[in-house]
């Protein structure tokens, strides 16, 4: 086996690791804008942005923890 095959899965890893801040910072975001334009259309500001920036944060942090459970191989599968 080559070299090349042997770190295809650490590189694999780094790249998925590397991703959550990515993922985080998104989900954030787009929560962030879900709200806001909803509060906007429904005239509830601040409301919807408050709840949905709120969900998503927690859907950063659930890819989190699923990234994080993934690598270390612990992820548990659903049937």
């Amino acid at each position: 086996m080559s070299e090349k095959d042997s770190e295809k899965p650490l590189l694999r890893q780094l790249l998925e690791a590397s991703s959550v801040g990515i993922q985080l910072v998104l989900s954030t975001f787009a929560g962030f804008a879900i709200g806001y334009f909803l509060d906007k259309f429904l005239k509830t500001f601040p409301w919807l942005t408050i709840v949905f920036f709120l969900f998503g944060i927690v859907a950063g942090f659930y890819d989190l923890v699923r990234v994080a459970r993934k690598q270390n191989g612990t992820g548990k599968k659903s049937n």
